[in-house]
């Protein structure tokens, strides 16, 4: 991997890459949501199979594990955590001591947003967390469902019948998680973006081709989808640049 922006910098080290995706400087705490996506360079967020595997690569899994290590949460949609199979995040030995030095736990917590609490509670991502996975809901949700969830993970509940984000995402502060990173699906960043939530967009870009429909007649879905977008298009900067077989490593923040 090198860097092309803003200096030029040839094969990238582990530490390397966590300078690259730092934090913004000043106060460590300081409050930022960054998302992370992946896409074709027609923008599709998926493969024919509906998993975002098809289009990675081994350099954008590398910088995946990255972006969790320097994390304090990890957000995403009770859709994605589904197709993806999330699993709780694992302990890397290299990021031990500067978590704990940061006041982080060994691991990043996994946030799901879950209006249903259609979720699968005997799965990985509630039995094997290190930290205690955090389901985030709704008052109009069933009282059973989250005395049930409650039992395996943490809930929030933030809005009366749909997730208020901006509710949510300060829930997950006010608990000293102020680093989120987000990975999706498209509907939850659209929402974001939206919301003015949105400091950092993480963009990949792989060498490949989508079209304009699949095979199967299923639809090509974007990296952001759903809400509309009153200022669009909105400016976003340009923060770096990296480069690895074609594969493009973007930071825009807003």
């Amino acid at each position: 991997m090198r860097m092309l922006l803003p200096d030029l910098h040839d094969d990238l080290t582990d530490a390397d890459l966590d300078a690259a995706y730092a934090w913004p400087a000043g106060d460590p705490r300081r409050p930022w949501l960054r998302a992370n996506m992946v896409s074709t360079v027609d923008g599709a967020a998926r493969s024919p199979d509906g998993l975002s595997a098809g289009i990675s690569s081994d350099a954008d899994r590398r910088v995946f594990g990255r972006l969790r290590g320097l994390a304090d949460v990890v957000l995403a949609g009770a859709g994605t955590a589904r197709q993806e199979n999330y699993r709780p995040a694992q302990v890397k030995p290299d990021f031990v001591q500067r978590r704990a030095a940061a006041g982080q736990t060994p691991v990043p917590a996994i946030a799901v947003l879950s209006r249903s609490l259609r979720l699968d509670l005997t799965s990985a991502l509630f039995t094997e967390a290190t930290v205690r996975t955090i389901v985030i809901t709704t008052g109009s949700s069933d009282a059973d469902a989250r005395a049930r969830t409650a039992e395996v993970a943490d809930v929030v509940v933030a809005g009366t019948d749909d997730v208020d984000l901006v509710a949510a995402v300060a829930a997950l502060r006010a608990r000293g998680l102020a680093r989120i990173h987000a990975e999706g699906g498209p509907t939850l960043l659209g929402d974001l973006a939206a919301r003015g939530l949105l400091d950092e967009l993480l963009l990949t870009v792989s060498p490949l081709l989508a079209g304009g429909a699949y095979a199967d007649g299923g639809e090509v879905h974007r990296i952001l989808a759903g809400s509309v977008l009153d200022d669009a298009p909105r400016d976003v900067r340009l923060h770096h640049l990296i480069e690895d077989a074609g594969s493009l490593f973007l930071s825009y923040r807003t």
